[in-house]
């Protein structure tokens, strides 16, 4: 069959075609069908088979995530261990509520042992609550030498509480010195306190 006789074919007489052009266009329409099949059907399959791919290489992280936590129980179990004694050890360092006027004390003491004056000593009328202790901020303010100050510093900085100075600022008035800042103590929460705290923490993480 020559290219005249098929720009002849007429499609309304299909059934009179040759045998050749009948086989070229029944395969020309199992082609497309296939390719319609392939899109909207293989198309799902496909995506499937990405999406699970994906999920496979997720999975693989996580495996090896969790086998080098594994590998590490031991040292991560010890770690843990020393943490806690250092907390511990920090805990032990912070007083109760009842040996809160006893510290106050001992840091007064320590600047009238070194011979300083104190204009001011103000415990806040509140303390500042966190989540397993109460700050309590001080203010205060100290004539006397530089040297004496340095030493009251060092003092406080050695008592068996946790008591840490803060802002502090020193001016000279008509040839005395005038040390002003905040000390600062800490105490631990009794169990209603603790209580109260993560009723507190928990009503915030609802809103």
């Amino acid at each position: 069959m020559n290219l005249d006789e098929l720009r002849n074919l007429n499609f309304r007489e299909v059934g009179n075609w040759p045998l050749l052009p009948k086989i070229v266009v029944l395969g020309a329409i199992f082609v497309a069908i296939v390719g319609l099949g392939a899109f909207f059907d293989w198309k799902d399959q496909l995506d499937t088979l990405d999406a699970a791919k994906q999920q496979e290489a997720k999975l693989r992280e996580d495996y090896t995530a969790k086998k080098a936590k594994a590998v590490n129980y031991d040292l991560y179990v010890a770690q843990l261990k020393d943490v806690e004694q250092s907390f511990g050890a920090l805990v032990k360092q912070l007083p109760n509520r009842a040996e809160i006027d006893a510290l106050l004390t001992d840091v007064n003491q320590a600047g009238l042992g070194r011979g300083l004056v104190f204009e001011l000593f103000r415990p806040a009328a509140q303390e500042k609550m966190a989540e397993f202790y109460a700050e309590l901020p001080i203010a205060i303010s100290i004539t006397g030498n530089y040297h004496d100050m340095g030493a009251f510093a060092s003092d406080v900085a050695q008592l068996p509480r946790i008591v840490t100075l803060n802002d502090l600022s020193i001016v000279n008035e008509k040839g005395q010195l005038r040390l002003n800042g905040t000390a600062k103590t800490f105490r631990y929460l009794d169990e209603e306190e603790l209580a109260r705290q993560r009723q507190l923490a928990k009503e915030k993480a609802k809103k």
